[in-house]
């Protein structure tokens, strides 16, 4: 967490945007890999800010990709934070196992195991050059990937009101909008660092 936290709050203060950044946690959930003093230190339950309207909310993954989704402890609260952000939220942006997560919680979107770990930087295309989102972004650029994991490629297209907007031959979508829920959904770590794929088992 704490890496990642890092990496996404050197993004948000690149931008000219003031931001004032609140860290927010699963209400119950204990994490493995943070200490208990960090989390205490730095993060809100969500049950404490479930009553706040945010401008943008970000939604991490999880290394819970081997998972079903209903046996993931926590999952009845993720869902319920996904349904609280499409009121509470202007615009939500899912990571990795989140993004898949939230395509499943809205479109029914399964995931789906890869035949082993997506793990790497692919080249990727532009398939959305006007788009917003991919405004100053070259066709093709490159992403880190890092997952076991992809969202169904055939359900993800047959499903309605989704558009992806960059993806890769090999690693398969990247980014995809999810317009009625204001929603962006990137499956890979743009926010990677350089050495942070080095620090992460294949």
């Amino acid at each position: 967490k704490i890496s990642t936290e890092t990496q996404i709050a050197r993004l948000l203060g690149a931008t000219p945007l003031q931001i004032e950044l609140t860290l927010v946690r699963i209400t119950d959930h204990v994490s493995r890999n943070t200490s208990a003093d960090h989390m205490a230190a730095f993060y809100r339950p969500w049950s404490d800010v479930s009553t706040e309207q945010f401008d943008g909310f970000i939604i991490t993954g999880a290394p819970v990709e081997h998972l079903p989704y209903e046996d993931v402890r926590y999952w009845p609260e993720l869902r319920a934070i996904l349904d609280w952000t499409q009121t509470h939220v202007h615009r939500c942006f899912t990571i990795c196992w989140a993004a898949q997560a939230a395509l499943f919680h809205f479109h029914g979107v399964p995931k789906r195991d890869l035949p082993c770990k997506a793990f790497g930087v692919f080249p990727h295309r532009n398939f959305a050059p006007t788009s917003p989102y991919l405004r100053g972004f070259s066709d093709a650029f490159d992403v880190p990937v890092s997952r076991w994991t992809e969202a169904c490629p055939s359900a993800l297209a047959d499903a309605k009101g989704l558009q992806v907007l960059a993806g890769s031959v090999e690693a398969g979508a990247c980014l995809v909008d999810d317009s009625a829920h204001r929603t962006r959904h990137m499956f890979n770590h743009l926010e990677y660092d350089t050495d942070t794929r080095s620090e992460e088992r294949r």
